[in-house]
């Protein structure tokens, strides 16, 4: 778009705030906006969205725009316009701006920083996870105008979205998680992940913008030499800024900040370095310890990520809305470190892994016998594994099985990819909200 095109589209956009995509959703004075995809093509729904009271209708089809209705906003490129705006409202509003991105954890960071800083600010973070070319710049457009830190997550799957991500958010301080085995389809090896993942600390370096780094991960810490940066350690590294131990006396993680002792209920040591970020980012934007220990101790994980629930006077870990072979690995060492009851694994397939998918979950299964794990592996992936370990090709066969009904008194590990949908093994739990 034209600045003068841009300008005219935010000026309207600040009066009618509200953006739809979809034209069964519109009311009255929303904004409707057309984008295209491999199977659909918003702008055929553009005319039914105006008659159901969109103000106007986005479209970049150039037949469209040759009717005469004066409520059509024509754009070369919907998703191109789409992220100007996003990008012209993220510096109107001028708010610091904190980008998260990383294999693992990215969500539940996000969340924790979220909760840290609202103790005194007024935060605006990324709702669920919105986190990718388009759930970004729809983020930025969610801004209110009186906020004071924005926080926003995001995600990869293929070469050169970070660095577009990152353009789009003009971060001023940034956080990489984690460097893990993810969407190895696409980035095919750790080296390749680092490289995507890294494009956010390159475009902060060329600003002059700010990192938080955990120094106890080599591999970031290694990426983030020479930036600016704030950092935590729980090993008593020299250099960092914010020193911390963990003194987990169970499942919950249990965090010391100088003389603070912060009880979570957050399980699971891989979430360490998730609550360190938190606490680091709260330290350097002023908050005290105590408002710091308020807001952790307060919060609950939830949207099934490390997901505390009990039933049959089983502990169930619900880990089911993503999984790769780290965070699937990492989420098996914290089953294993649990209370002495039986240990059980419902495992789900790992997706997006290309050719190495066949190596990845044959090294999940030895690793699951290795240690003796009680495991029930789901999937085609998993059904192709050589093992003697119980295998189910889908969620449903499993939940048929009623092999989970009998499991009493254990201490339950359900994770796999989101395709899996296998928070559906819960659903006979009452009173619980997954």
């Amino acid at each position: 778009m034209t600045e003068k095109e841009l300008k005219e589209l935010h000026e309207i956009f600040l009066t009618h705030p509200k953006i739809t995509r979809n034209s069964k959703e519109v009311k009255e004075g929303d904004i409707f906006w057309a984008l295209k995809g491999e199977r659909f093509d918003g702008n055929r729904f553009a005319e039914e969205a105006l008659d159901k009271g969109a103000h106007i209708a986005v479209i970049d089809d150039k037949k469209k725009n040759l009717i005469k209705e004066k409520r059509f906003f024509y754009v070369e490129d919907g998703l191109k316009a789409l992220q100007e705006l996003g990008q012209f409202h993220r510096k109107y509003i001028g708010m610091p701006t904190i980008a998260i991105t990383g294999s693992n954890g990215k969500t539940t960071t996000k969340e924790l920083l979220n909760a840290v800083l609202s103790q005194r600010y007024r935060t605006a973070a990324t709702y669920k996870n919105l986190n990718n070319h388009i759930g970004v710049p729809l983020t930025l457009l969610e801004i209110p105008e009186d906020t004071d830190i924005a926080i926003v997550e995001m995600g990869t799957n293929h070469f050169g979205e970070i660095q577009t991500l990152t353009k789009i958010t003009d971060p001023d301080f940034g956080i990489i998680t984690s460097i893990g085995k993810a969407h190895l389809e696409e980035f095919k090896d750790l080296n390749g992940v680092l490289k995507e993942k890294s494009a956010l600390f390159d475009y902060l370096k060329q600003k002059g913008g700010i990192i938080f780094i955990n120094l106890d991960d080599d591999l970031i810490a290694k990426a983030a030499k020479n930036i600016n940066s704030y950092t935590f350690s729980y090993r008593n590294h020299p250099e960092a800024n914010v020193q911390l131990q963990d003194i987990s006396e169970n499942s919950e993680l249990k965090i010391r900040l100088n003389n603070t002792d912060i009880q979570t209920h957050i399980t699971g040591k891989y979430n360490l370095s998730n609550i360190g970020y938190a606490i680091t980012v709260g330290k350097f934007f002023n908050l005290s310890d105590a408002e710091i220990k308020q807001a952790l101790e307060h919060y609950t994980p939830k949207d099934m990520r490390s997901q505390i629930l009990e039933q049959n006077g089983n502990l169930i870990i619900l880990d089911a809305y993503n999984a790769n072979p780290t965070s699937m690995k990492a989420a098996l060492n914290n089953l294993l470190q649990m209370s002495g009851k039986r240990k059980v694994a419902v495992l789900g397939d790992m997706f997006e892994l290309g050719n190495k998918a066949a190596a990845e979950h044959q090294a999940i299964t030895d690793f699951v016998r290795k240690h003796d794990i009680e495991a029930y592996l789901i999937g085609e992936n998993f059904e192709q594994t050589q093992t003697d370990l119980p295998k189910f090709k889908t969620t449903q066969d499993f939940i048929d099985s009623g092999i989970f009904d009998k499991i009493k008194d254990a201490d339950i590990l359900i994770k796999g990819s989101r395709g899996m949908a296998l928070e559906k093994i819960l659903q006979k739990i009452d009173n619980q909200s997954l």
